[in-house]
C-alpha cells in the first residue's frame, strides 16, 4: 500500500489528524497550511511541512517511516534544517516521525539525543495509539493503515458506521472516502463487488478512489494491486533483504506483503 499517498491525502484532507497524534488540540490545524516541499538544488523532498501561518506558531516536519532504516534520523533532521535555513521564516521547529510500530524505528538517536529529551523530535507509533484511536474516528482511520488483512476487515466495517454517526458532512464524505483509499489500496485481491458487500459502500466503478486504482493498474473488474510481474519482483526483494539482517515482520512491511506470503517464500513458520 502506498502509505506515503495515504497520509499525505490524511493530512492534507484533514489536518486535524496531525495535531491529535501528537496529542494537541486538532483546533491549531487553523493556523498551518499543509504541504510537501522540496529543498532547493539539493533534491530532497520532505514528506510533509505544516507550514505556520502565524509568527507564534512552529513548523513541523512530518516524515512517515515505514521500513527500516538506520540513516533514518540523520537524513529527516538535516533536511529539516536544509528547509529552515532556506525559508524567510524565522518560526520555531519541531519534527514528527511516524513509524507502523517501534521495530521500524532503528536509526541511532545518541547524536541527536538532545532533540528527543527536549520534544523538538516527536516519535509516533501507530500500533500504540490505542485509546486515542478508540475516542477519534479520524485517528481510527490512521490505525486502519496497519491493519492486518483480517483487522482491516472488521475495523473497516465498524469504522464506516462509525463515521457515518460520529462524523457530520461534508467532513463525513471526505473521510468515508480516504477509509474507502485505504481499503482498496489493502485489499487488492478483493473485488470491486466482494468490497461493495462487504462495507457497505455504493458503486466503487464511479468513485475517484477506483478510478485512481485503474489508472495505477490495480484494479480490473478485480483488484490486481500484487499483479504477478509485481509480486515477482517483490519476492526476488526477499533474499537480499534477509542477507541485510532484516526479519520476516521488517521484510513484510518493507515490501508491503504478508507475513504469510513471505514465509511461504522463506521457508520459515510462523511462531
Amino acid at each position: 500500500m502506498k502509505t506515503d499517498t495515504i497520509f499525505y491525502r490524511l493530512f492534507q484532507t484533514f489536518p486535524q489528524i496531525f495535531f491529535e497524534l501528537i496529542n494537541l488540540s486538532p483546533t491549531l490545524a487553523q493556523n498551518y497550511r499543509f504541504d510537501s516541499v522540496e529543498i532547493k538544488q539539493l533534491s530532497f523532498r520532505i514528506d510533509g511541512v505544516f507550514l505556520p501561518l502565524r509568527p507564534d506558531a512552529p513548523f513541523y516536519f512530518a516524515e512517515v517511516q515505514f521500513q527500516p532504516d538506520p540513516e533514518f534520523y540523520s537524513r529527516f533532521i538535516t533536511e529539516s534544517l536544509l528547509y529552515l535555513n532556506q525559508s524567510d521564516l524565522s518560526n520555531n521547529w519541531l519534527g514528527v516521525a511516524i513509524f507502523p510500530n517501534r521495530r521500524i524505528d532503528n536509526s541511532p538517536i545518541d547524536r541527536y539525543q538532545e532533540m528527543f529529551d527536549s520534544g523538538r523530535i516527536q516519535r509516533i507509533y501507530l500500533d500504540e495509539l490505542g485509546e486515542m484511536s478508540r475516542n477519534s474516528p479520524r485517528l481510527a482511520t490512521v490505525a486502519l493503515i496497519i491493519a492486518d488483512r483480517e483487522s482491516a476487515i472488521s475495523q473497516g466495517q465498524e469504522l464506516i458506521e462509525r463515521v457515518k454517526v460520529e462524523v457530520e458532512s461534508p467532513q463525513q464524505r471526505d473521510l468515508l472516502e480516504l477509509i474507502e483509499r485505504i481499503l482498496v489500496y489493502k485489499l487488492p485481491q478483493i473485488s470491486r463487488e466482494e468490497l461493495e458487500r462487504m462495507f457497505g459502500l455504493n458503486d466503487l466503478r464511479q468513485t475517484r478512489v477506483w478510478q485512481e486504482a485503474k489508472e495505477e493498474g490495480l484494479a480490473e473488474g478485480k483488484l490486481e494491486g500484487l499483479a504477478e510481474g509485481k509480486l515477482s519482483s517483490k519476492f526476488e526483494a526477499i533474499p537480499r533483504l534477509q542477507a541485510l539482517g532484516l526479519t520476516v515482520e521488517q521484510i513484510a512491511v518493507a515490501l508491503d506483503l504478508t507475513l504469510e506470503q513471505v514465509r511461504q517464500f522463506t521457508g520459515s513458520e510462523s511462531n
